[in-house]
């Protein structure tokens, strides 16, 4: 028995040793602390803290110790534990930003313009795109508020900024501007292009050409530019004696996708020529509308602008680069999305030294850009 009982005791030795040993957890090395750079550099926890977190008291210290405080928080890797200062400072140094479409060119130039003013404003922005979705929007603008974004800065030129929303966007008592609508609000600046002087200039511009008989695609109903362009198209024409005709105007359907303005405008051109009400110039809602109509018009023979004129509006990239190259009215894109973010740090330095900053409301010059697309009448 002792004999067995001596073969099981070494088998069992045996299989221990062979058995894998468990897998070591991977440690994660420990972060640097003030603490550590405090040793490092020789002066004391507080000394450091004043210094890396560039406390009031900051300027009271010698530079050669910040100096020497930087550099030994560089060599030993130190970052700063922004959740824990934000806690202590109840700042986040976050704008929440939101735009109705990424995809669309319009919005890529005014987020360009937004994100460099941030940027030199030393805020982090939080993008959003709510897809043209009154839902999402709500959620998205739920979820910025309950991380205690300091701004929102709002490009939302669909028309679901009801009264509602503004009412939500006003109670979470923080600085707002909205690009694209314009507002008359106490509490929320905005910032918009000059869209009747846009729409008067593209118009202008045609009738100087001689064109009498011309043809409007004019934008979808909900969007919060097309009254103004159209109001300034009417106001034109009244001074000009100019015939709106109604056969010569059709309206872009409501989509959320910006793209599908080329096919609209392809169709909807396709439409007016199958009217056989003769024109000579075509004034679209948008340049993704004119390259849409400028296609229609080859397709059926008319060549641009020996036989028809076309404008567009907004100056996207491809304007200059079609061919013909489009004659449009440009919208200072960048310049809109940096002044709205440019008011929103500047209310958000105000509340900080308890000044009140009262809602700004900007509205900025379009520019008439003459390109290959359009011609004088023979």
């Amino acid at each position: 028995m002792r004999s067995a009982d001596s073969k099981s005791s070494k088998a069992a030795h045996s299989a221990a040793s062979h058995r894998p040993e468990p897998a070591r957890k991977r440690t994660q090395p420990a972060a640097v602390t003030i603490r550590d750079v405090a040793e490092r550099s020789g002066f004391s926890s507080a000394t450091v803290s004043i210094v890396l977190n560039n406390a009031p008291l900051a300027r009271y210290i010698p530079d050669t110790t910040k100096a020497r405080i930087q550099r030994a928080a560089s060599q030993l890797g130190y970052r700063p534990n922004l959740f824990a200062r934000s806690l202590r400072s109840r700042r986040s140094h976050t704008v929440g930003v939101m735009v109705f479409d990424m995809t669309d060119p319009y919005c890529t130039l005014v987020l360009r313009g937004m994100e460099n003013a941030l940027y030199e404003s030393s805020f982090l922005p939080i993008l959003t795109d709510v897809h043209n979705e009154r839902s999402r929007f709500e959620r998205y603008l739920e979820m910025l508020l309950d991380r205690r974004v300091e701004g929102l800065v709002v490009l939302a030129n669909w028309l679901f900024l009801d009264i509602n929303v503004l009412a939500d966007i006003e109670k979470s008592n923080i600085p707002t501007a909205i690009v694209g609508c314009e507002l008359k609000n106490d509490n929320i600046s905005s910032v918009i292009v000059d869209n009747a002087l846009g729409a008067r200039a593209a118009l202008e511009h045609l009738h100087s050409l001689g064109h009498r008989k011309i043809a409007f695609i004019r934008g979808p109903r909900q969007l919060s530019d097309t009254e103004p362009r159209w109001r300034g198209v009417r106001a034109l024409a009244r001074e000009h004696n100019l015939v709106l005709d109604a056969k010569l105007i059709v309206d872009l359907p409501e989509s959320r996708d910006p793209f599908s303005s080329f096919e609209d405008g392809f169709k909807l051109t396709q439409e007016l020529l199958h009217r056989r009400r003769p024109f000579t110039a075509l004034m679209a809602f948008d340049d993704m509308t004119a390259f849409g109509a400028i296609r229609a018009l080859a397709k059926a023979g008319v060549r641009v602008p020996e036989q028809c004129s076309v404008i567009g509006f907004d100056d996207v990239a491809p304007a200059a680069l079609y061919s013909p190259a489009l004659t449009t009215v440009r919208q200072p894109m960048e310049q809109m999305g940096a002044a709205a973010a440019t008011i929103v740090v500047e209310a958000i330095n105000a509340s900080l030294e308890e000044k009140t900053a009262r809602a700004i409301h900007r509205k900025m010059v379009p520019d008439l850009i003459v390109r290959e697309s359009t011609h004088s009448l023979k």
